[in-house]
């Protein structure tokens, strides 16, 4: 009996200890003989965090967002932010008075908001109030306002806006160059310009083409006197019943003389009609606007395009307004002269077309190089199209000047003001 007295006791000291071994922390590790295998799961997991939701930002765009022209630019520039920070886009489009009656770009801004968006970038000039209103109403939202000039602190219009932020590029240069590839390949010296409405930045940008041209006429040696002429058709692009058409505009100009039409609204209608004029025995060229791809409508006529680039930036203004570094400020942006169409640095640039002749190239980059090495045209002696003396000989234009241009220049036909 003391035998089985002494193993019960043994097995009664066995069972407690079992027991105590029961309530050991989970942290510990278990003895070696009784690890679990490696397939598995783990004692505890491991706590995951959940991805950060992107920044998402909305545009207004003034017309269609595959226009070819000044709304794809935008378009394609919030693409380029998207690929480039992991940020989403969302937009509405076509936001104008014909395709969307009875609404304002502050009220559809309104809608971007209730989607998501934490800025909104109206894409036109001529949404510069709405833009105001908008940001004054929505001091939470960033707000991208593409031209205009509320927080310019030079400006004539400045207004504290904390979250607004005005960006444009440097067209100016980009039309120069325009104006001069059109100088240089006409026969006739007669130019035509297809204008959108009148404004201050349609007057200066319609102006800068005029100044390469005329620069460009001359630098190579034309016998033909220069003639310069605007037509105005109402409207960023044509609104059927609101605004006069460009095609007709531009068959216009090609049927009595002008050999070449720049366009300066938001999609090349041009660039067809002189193909067609072409084809049809009257030898016709033009140049494109706003779109890197803009050639692509008729590369047999078009003498270049002058392009915006957005991307670089929006890229940073998205990326101040993610990271909360955003400063209201005024963006003039110029070209990256060392690389006129680097996509990562350059606003503007300016695409050479098929129909820009080996002569015509190598006058046309002298003149590039010459933009780049200082050259400003906007230097006097220049007066405004009534003969008003604007710039004295040799003064240099100041960007309030350039911006706030209040006529069309002398030598240029064409309505300088609305009726």
């Amino acid at each position: 009996m003391r035998k089985n007295f002494a193993r019960l006791v043994s097995l009664l000291f066995v069972f407690v200890f079992a027991l105590s071994a029961c309530g050991t922390p989970a942290t510990e590790a278990p003895p070696a003989e009784t690890e679990a295998p490696a397939t598995d799961a783990p004692a505890t997991e491991a706590v995951t965090e959940a991805p950060a939701e992107p920044f998402v930002f909305g545009m207004l765009l003034v017309g269609p967002y595959n226009d070819g022209g000044w709304s794809q630019a935008h378009y394609d520039a919030g693409l380029y932010v998207e690929e480039k920070t992991g940020a989403k886009m969302i937009y509405l489009d076509k936001v104008n008075p014909a395709d969307r009656p009875g609404t304002t770009p502050d009220q559809l801004a309104e809608e971007l908001v209730a989607q998501g968006a934490k800025l909104v970038i109206f894409n036109s000039d001529d949404m510069k109030d709405a833009s105001t209103t908008f940001a004054k109403a929505n001091p939470d939202v960033y707000v991208i306002m593409a031209s205009g000039d509320q927080v310019w602190p030079d400006g004539k219009a400045y207004q504290e806006i904390p979250n607004l932020m005005n960006i444009m590029g440097r067209m100016e240069y980009g039309k120069m160059i325009a104006g001069c590839a059109a100088a240089l390949s006409s026969t006739t010296g007669k130019i035509g310009y297809l204008g959108p409405l009148i404004n201050d930045e349609t007057r200066r940008l319609t102006a800068s083409a005029y100044l390469g041209a005329k620069y460009c006429h001359e630098k190579a040696g034309k016998t033909t006197d220069l003639e310069f002429k605007v037509t105005w058709i109402g409207f960023w692009f044509h609104i059927p019943g609101f605004t006069t058409d460009p095609v007709d505009v531009s068959k216009d100009f090609y049927t009595t003389g002008f050999d070449v039409v720049i366009s300066g609204i938001d999609n090349s209608v041009n660039l067809p009609e002189a193909k067609k004029l072409t084809d049809e025995g009257t030898p016709s060229l033009a140049v494109a606007y706003d779109y890197i791809n803009a050639c692509d409508a008729a590369p047999e006529v078009c003498l270049g395009v002058p392009f915006f680039n957005w991307g670089p930036d929006y890229l940073a203004a998205i990326q101040s307004a993610a990271d909360g570094s955003w400063e209201s400020q005024f963006i003039w942006s110029g070209p990256d002269w060392s690389d006129l169409n680097n996509h990562d640095t350059s606003a503007i640039g300016f695409v050479k077309g098929d129909a820009l002749s080996a002569e015509n190239v190598a006058i046309l980059d002298e003149f590039i190089a010459e933009l780049a090495a200082g050259l400003d045209l906007w230097t006097g002696p220049i007066n405004l199209q009534d003969g008003t003396p604007y710039l004295a000989d040799g003064e240099v234009a100041s960007d309030q000047q350039v911006w706030y241009l209040p006529q069309l220049l002398e030598g240029m036909q064409g309505l300088s003001a609305s009726e």
